[in-house]
């Protein structure tokens, strides 16, 4: 009896391993996702450092492609609170057919900045977007479409109790990404939102270096510029991260 249990387990695990080839890969998914966490320095109308995250979903399919982001930001320094900011982005986009890299998309972006020179911001967009280049190791999307803004300002002492800003805008993007080695990697995403009543410009760039597997290295740059801000309030916001990654699909 216990040869014949003995004679199975070693027969079984052979077999099994005679099934799958030794250079066998899992087939590549539809779903990809990043997280990360780091540390941050703050410039422009906050003061201080400390720590950030960021989750990032992507769905992509042969017809359509979803994205999802959350990025969080918290900074203190020995006496109190000096940033508390939360942003969302999510992105709808629809393959077109004909032979051409082209999409139209619907997109969302929410801000809450607690010490920024607007408090909550919403902007809601839609339009057409193409992929200028995609090969293996360059990436460049440019989108435009009209949307919508609202802006809250932050309470200052010229004006304690502010009126929300609505516009109409014009909303610009050139995505890029760029493989520079085989284990490093970067990205910067220009962003332009023209209104009647403001203007605005980001500029979002990273740097990542792969250290092992899905495990990484990321420096991040954010800058944006507000063309009207409230009295006391500066126009340009910086941020930078350094973080550590994790990829998984």
């Amino acid at each position: 009896m216990f040869r014949a249990i003995a004679v199975l387990f070693l027969t079984f695990p052979l077999s099994a391993l005679a099934l799958v080839p030794p250079d066998y890969q899992e087939p590549p998914s539809d779903f990809t996702a990043e997280i990360e966490a780091g540390f941050q320095l703050n410039t422009g109308n906050t003061e201080s450092s400390s720590f950030n995250g960021r989750t990032k979903l992507v769905y992509d399919t042969e017809k359509t492609k979803q994205e999802g982001t959350v990025k969080a930001y918290f900074a203190a320094d020995d006496e109190k609170t000096t940033s508390e900011k939360y942003d969302v982005q999510l992105q709808s986009s629809y393959k077109l057919s004909g032979g051409f890299d082209g999409y139209v998309f619907g997109r969302g972006d929410f801000t809450l900045d607690r010490y920024g020179s607007y408090t909550q911001i919403s902007t809601v967009s839609t339009g057409y977007g193409f992929d200028a280049i995609s090969d293996h190791s360059t990436k460049l999307s440019l989108e435009v479409g009209p949307g919508y803004r609202y802006n809250m300002p932050i309470e200052t002492e010229a004006e304690p109790d502010p009126q929300a800003n609505r516009d109409v805008i014009l909303r610009t993007a050139v995505k890029f990404e760029q493989k520079l080695q085989e284990y490093t990697s970067l990205n910067a995403d220009l962003t332009a939102e023209a209104g009647e009543d403001n203007s605005t410009l980001t500029l979002d760039m990273s740097y990542k270096n792969t250290l092992f597997q899905d495990w990484a290295f990321k420096i991040g740059v954010n800058i944006k510029y507000t063309d009207v801000v409230p009295e006391g309030t500066k126009q340009t916001d910086t941020i930078t991260t350094f973080n550590l990654l994790y990829t998984f699909q």
